[in-house]
């Protein structure tokens, strides 16, 4: 029994299996291994061959079920006396420093966790406990952050996401290339945003060349900190929201009124003016006599949709002249919500006109969204940020999270 399962395990000398016992009540099987008290050992720092000190206390590794059993190895791994390092405990071959689980079982979990909708179908399927789960995500981002290469990150993304149930916020950077999130930081103040961008080593920070963002003045006054040559672009979907927004606000203004007067027109409407184009259909019968009609609302959706052309324009100097015309006419539209938003526009314009050199977006990022939705609305995800960051960059990070498997794990 002892040869079959240390053939079964890859346990090779100067290890060995000295029991195996099985537990039908506990569906478990536990699986004793042992050192030749003969053979050398080797200091886990050096390498070199020293003197065998001790065994250190028994310890357990949660292994790959056999055959639906529960396995567990338990042995009392040596310890090493060097010359030069001390007293050392040895590495178990099947499993890394400091960790309760083998490295196939941890391979086999990243795959789960992987697979899974949420932590806690993970964690049934792997039969642990939420933190046990959590430890192991844990330890797979540590691994795939220490694995990634350090080359070229030549466009990024800075963007801020809500966290836990009230006004926590965190801060988000995308490698907008490779398509995967970079780091998390908590907040999303100035300081947060440089710390942010100075996790990123420094031979990668001078080698950004844009940054897609808002028009908050955080991100731009930390990147104009931390990454002084990057140009900074005012990503475009942001630009569509507070036109958008403007656009509603002359609705519900508009709306106002005309209930007042007993006119019901807007009533229902307000996703036909936040669309991207005119609608089709029956709706756009319904739309046509709207705009017909020359309401206010219609005269920003207008402007709104007008605007749609600047990021078409073939160079920043005719980007230049479509946005003096644009802002000339929404500066003189009367629509206060619209005159607000083209203000907040003509003090960016340089962030807006960069996008015509570095065409890049947020829309990565945004991408991001459903996953990470998925995320905070698993509850106990709001436990801490550390919990967060771990699963945001577990999913989104396109790290390589499997431990390596050595010949006997």
């Amino acid at each position: 029994m002892s040869a079959h399962y240390a053939l079964l395990l890859g346990i090779k000398a100067p290890w060995r299996v000295q029991s195996a016992r099985l537990d039908l009540l506990a569906s478990k099987v536990e699986i004793a291994v042992e050192w030749d008290e003969t053979a050398q050992v080797c200091c886990p720092e050096c390498a070199l061959e020293c003197p065998r000190h001790d065994r250190a206390p028994e310890r357990t590794w949660r292994h790959l079920d056999v055959m639906q059993f529960q396995t567990i190895i338990r042995a009392r791994v040596p310890r090493s006396r060097c010359a030069e390092h001390g007293v050392l405990t040895v590495r178990a071959p099947w499993a890394e420093p400091h960790s309760r689980f083998t490295l196939l079982f941890e391979a086999f979990a990243v795959q789960v966790i992987e697979a899974c909708r949420s932590l806690t179908q993970a964690a049934e399927l792997l039969k642990l406990d939420w933190d046990s789960v959590m430890l192991i995500m844990a330890r797979a981002v540590k691994r795939g952050l220490e694995r990634r290469s350090t080359e070229a990150v030549t466009h990024i993304g800075l963007d801020e996401k809500s966290f836990g149930r009230g006004q926590d916020y965190v801060s988000l950077m995308t490698d907008l290339k490779n398509r995967r999130v970079l780091e998390v930081v908590p907040g999303r103040s100035t300081t947060d945003a440089i710390a942010l961008l100075e996790t990123l080593p420094a031979d990668q920070r001078q080698a950004v060349v844009a940054a897609a963002m808002d028009m908050g003045a955080n991100f731009a006054a930390a990147t104009k900190k931390a990454c002084p040559q990057a140009a900074i672009v005012h990503d475009r979907f942001h630009v569509s929201m507070h036109l958008n927004e403007a656009v509603d606000k002359v609705r519900r203004q508009e709306h106002r009124r005309l209930l007042e007067e007993g006119d019901t027109s807007l009533t229902g409407t307000k996703f036909l003016w936040l669309q991207g184009a005119a609608p089709e259909g029956e709706r756009a019968l319904t739309f046509d006599e709207l705009c017909e009609r020359n309401l206010k609302t219609a005269r920003a959706w207008t402007h709104k949709e007008t605007f749609i052309e600047f990021w078409s324009q073939e160079s920043a100097e005719r980007g230049q002249r479509f946005f003096t015309q644009w802002y000339n006419a929404a500066a003189r539209s009367k629509l206060e919500p619209l005159k607000k938003v083209a203000r907040m526009l003509k003090a960016h314009l340089l962030g807006l006109l960069n996008y015509f050199a570095h065409p890049v977006t947020n829309a990565i990022t945004e991408g991001f969204n459903s996953r990470i939705q998925a995320i905070k609305a698993d509850a106990r995800g709001f436990r801490s940020f550390a919990n967060y960051r771990i699963r945001i960059l577990f999913h989104c990070g396109k790290l390589d999270l499997r431990p390596v498997l050595t010949p006997q794990s």
